[in-house]
Order: structure tokens, then sequence, then C-alpha cells
């Protein structure tokens, strides 16, 4: 079976979570049956900070322009089983037009950012990665967020057939690992500066940083701006790339998952490095958002923070109890969270749309 994908990049997790979610699944489709060729546009952004150069069970095609690669983008898309166009790949709609004007597959538009569109929709403004009315032209929507967003998806934009496919981790490249002295700390977070997690961050690791000066604390990630509210006791480390993660989330006591407030407010929404520092048998400390006991049961394989205090109270845990934590979060997510479960779901719900399609009857998918 042929896959076509057009996404964002999964050459470079620079200020990207789509990458290593795709490596994973790609991966993990591939015993599966799968052939998997990613269109990805080469942009400087990205390449500059490129962290792999061949894509584990696919190819990656790197083009400059959507000009220079539409005959190719044509003729693969022919010969697909599955076309699938994400959210904020920079040739969204055009690979979308392309698909409905030959693809003799399944049409797939996958939303890997569910919460960012139907806010910039609820504000009156449009997302660049599709047209209005243009999703109803996929044979089926896949949302990175579940509950309510999937209800929302379809009156909003008036779609039907929209199924969630939540994020997930590569076990392999994601496990304990042997901690790292310049990784150490009491409390530890990861991820790409962003203004709507800057407040929760604050709140729960700069002023609890503030409270316990003889703690150390350290954020990893890109993009944090020169005025970021740094103190003596925390300490920065720049852009990890995947490969640095499981040392970095088993270096601390705890580590930190803040979630974007989009996705917060939307909930059933957990981002990827919250499966990540799990499977690396870390202790997780987490802000609270609706459906996140859908995914890990708070007190047991998981702790939840609705203030510094919380934060501060948990890093008075023995060392026994940070354990057991991290040793039931890591359980859980082996259990039902790798790329592996994610990637037969993705294969089951693509048959099972394969065959409700060539019956007519689209609508036993959802």
């Amino acid at each position: 079976m042929r896959m076509v994908i057009f996404g964002l990049a999964v050459t470079s997790s620079w200020g990207n979570g789509h990458a290593t979610l795709w490596r994973g699944l790609i991966g993990a489709l591939a015993p599966l049956g799968w052939s998997i060729t990613f269109f990805e546009r080469d942009t400087p952004y990205y390449a500059g900070a490129r962290d792999i150069d061949r894509l584990n069970g696919g190819d990656v095609v790197l083009y400059p322009a959507w000009e220079d690669i539409r005959q190719a983008a044509e003729t693969a898309i022919r010969q697909a089983d599955v076309v699938i166009v994400t959210s904020y790949c920079p040739d969204a709609i055009e690979a979308s037009r392309l698909a409905n004007d030959t693809c003799r597959g399944l049409k797939v538009f996958y939303d890997l950012d569910t919460p960012v569109t139907l806010a910039s929709i609820e504000r009156g403004d449009h997302p660049a990665y599709f047209e209005p009315d243009s999703l109803s032209d996929f044979d089926l929507i896949l949302s990175y967020t579940g509950g309510p967003a999937i209800d929302a998806l379809r009156a909003i934009l008036g779609v039907r057939h929209v199924l969630p496919l939540y994020g997930h981790v590569d076990p392999d490249r994601h496990r304990p690992a042997q901690p790292r002295s310049e990784f150490a700390g009491d409390l530890s977070y990861l991820g790409t500066y962003a203004e709507d997690r800057q407040k929760a961050v604050e709140t729960l690791l700069v002023a609890a940083a503030a409270r316990l000066p003889d703690r150390r604390f350290i954020i990893g990630g890109a993009q944090y701006p020169q005025d970021f509210p740094w103190s003596s006791n925390i300490f920065f480390v720049r852009h990890l790339p995947p490969a640095d993660h499981p040392a970095f989330f088993s270096s601390s006591r705890l580590t930190l998952n803040v979630t974007r407030e989009s996705m917060a407010r939307k909930g059933w929404c957990p981002s990827g490095r919250l499966f990540e520092a799990a499977a690396c048998g870390a202790a997780i400390i987490s802000d609270n958002w609706a459906g996140l006991d859908s995914f890990f049961t708070p007190g047991s394989d998981i702790l939840l923070a609705h203030s510094t205090g919380d934060v501060v109270a948990a890093l008075g845990l023995s060392d026994n109890e940070i354990a057991t934590l991290g040793r039931r979060a890591r359980e859980r997510v082996l259990d039902e969270h790798t790329s592996a479960h994610r990637a037969a779901e993705l294969d089951r719900i693509l048959n099972d749309a394969f065959a409700s399609k060539a019956r007519g009857t689209m609508e036993e998918v959802v």
C-alpha cells in the first residue's frame, strides 16, 4: 500500500513537534506493509537545524518550491492508495487541490493543530493550510485532538468523517538513559518557547525556583527570548535534538509538562513531549486539562499542578515515591501510547475507510 504525505517537516525537530510524531508513526507503519513518501519543502529555517538525513520506514522528498515538485507530486498522488495533507504544511492548499483532482484512493487531512485551527476560526480568521469549505472534499479528517473538538470540527467546518489520532512515542528512541551532569536538576522542562505557555511556565517553574533557591531547575528548548525571567538557579539548554531527550528526561527528579493554552482549553490533546517523558521513565508533574485522565491516571501515573505550591510539594516527595511515578508512567505508555499502537490504529481506520468508500457508506467509519 502506498501512502503520500504532504507535511510541515520531518527532517528537523527545531521548534516542530510534528517531526518526531511522523518519524515514529512512519517507522511503525512500514512493517504493516505501507510504502511511504513524505514531501517536505526545503526551508532555510529547518534546513539549518536538520537532525536526520534518512527516514526510517519511508522516503523524504525535499523540494525548494511547489512549482519544482508539482509534476512529481501529481505522479505520486496518482499512484497512492492514501494521500495525507497536514496542518502547517506550507503547500497544503496546493497539495489538497492536486489530491482532489488526481487522487484515486483515500484523501485524508490530518490536523495536528486542531486547537489552533478552531481558535483561529473562532476569531474570524482562517488557517493558511486549507481553504474555506475545502475539508469537505476529503474522505476523512484526522484530528490530533479528541473530545469536544471532534464535534466542533464537524459543526464549524461542515465535515462528517472525523476521528482522533492522538500523539505517541517510539520507545526504541525514548527510553530510560544514563543521566548527564549538564542536564541534572530537581525539576526540568523541555519545550519550545510559546507565549500561550509562558504564564503556566512562570507559575509552575519560575515561581517554584524563587521559593526553592537551593534547588536546581533546567529548561531545554528553542526560541526563548532574552527577557525570559531567568534566575540564578534556572539553567538553560538550547534546543535539544531528539537523540538527547532521553538523557534530559532521565537527569532530573521531576519533569514538568505544560500544555499550550489553546490545547488545554479544548482538552484531549496530549503533547508528544508528555509521552516521550513517560517513555523515558520520568516522573511527571503536569498542568491539568480535560481528558488528561484518559491517557494517565492522576496521582498514580502522573502528578497534577494547579499552583506553585503543588510543584513545591511534589519536589518534597521521597526518591521512592518519585521512582514509582516514573515506573508507572512508563508502563502506561508502553501499554497504550507507542507509535506501534497508533500505527495499528491508523491502519485499521484506513482499511475501514477503504471498505466503506467501496460500499458508498463512509459514515460507517465515524
